[in-house]
């Protein structure tokens, strides 16, 4: 059997070589957005991987308001589909408000209907980072490296409630005891209660 044989009985058969299905982004203009300058301005969302003791896969669905860096949740699973991002948005919204954009990348779960169907209805807009361009995400992408560096390989995760207990109480210290030089050297939570008493009420 030689290449001239394929071929030939490639093109008897009418065989053809199938087509990868191209990903599904969403259709948003990408415009470079301005810094942010107040908080629920702009948040920012992303995954981040890591693995149990196991070797079974676990993420990190990882929540910031740009403008105060606070990091509003980290949500550890083995499975985070859209549906139960829509339900962490909802959970912080009851704690902080609606944010009125949230920047994040072409995944599956951002770009799918369940979360632009939450997004429509809470009045929030999408900001889509070009694929492949992770700088367009810069606060959540500074963000992830640092739980990755001082939290998920520093860890060894026996079980699951052990990898959600680990994750949120270095959540906890990186925004109560840690200062951020961008924020003139105040903690996230700081920063984010001093311009709550400069924001006038009602805005």
């Amino acid at each position: 059997m030689n290449h001239k044989r394929v071929y030939r009985l490639y093109r008897e058969e009418g065989l053809s070589v199938r087509r990868r299905k191209r990903k599904r982004v969403a259709s948003v203009a990408r415009i470079p957005r301005p810094a942010p300058e107040r908080p629920n301005q702009r948040w920012s969302m992303d995954f981040v991987s890591d693995a149990l003791a196991s070797g079974r896969r676990i993420r990190v669905l990882t929540v910031i308001d740009d403008f105060t860096r606070e990091s509003l949740a980290t949500e550890v699973d083995t499975s985070l589909p859209g549906l139960r991002v829509t339900r962490v948005l909802d959970r912080l919204v009851g704690e902080r408000g609606l944010p009125e954009l949230i920047t994040v990348d072409n995944g599956p779960e951002f770009a799918g209907k369940t979360l632009d169907a939450w997004a429509y209805a809470h009045g929030v807009h999408l900001h889509f980072i070009d694929p492949g361009k992770p700088v367009q995400n810069a606060y959540i992408e500074s963000f992830n490296g640092r739980l990755r560096d001082e939290c998920l390989n520093e860890h060894w995760f026996m079980s699951l409630p052990a990898a959600r207990d680990i994750v949120e109480a270095w959540r906890d210290d990186y925004n109560a005891v840690r200062p951020h030089s961008a924020l003139g050297n105040r903690t996230p939570e700081e920063f984010a209660e001093q311009m709550a008493r400069k924001t006038p009420v009602g805005l």
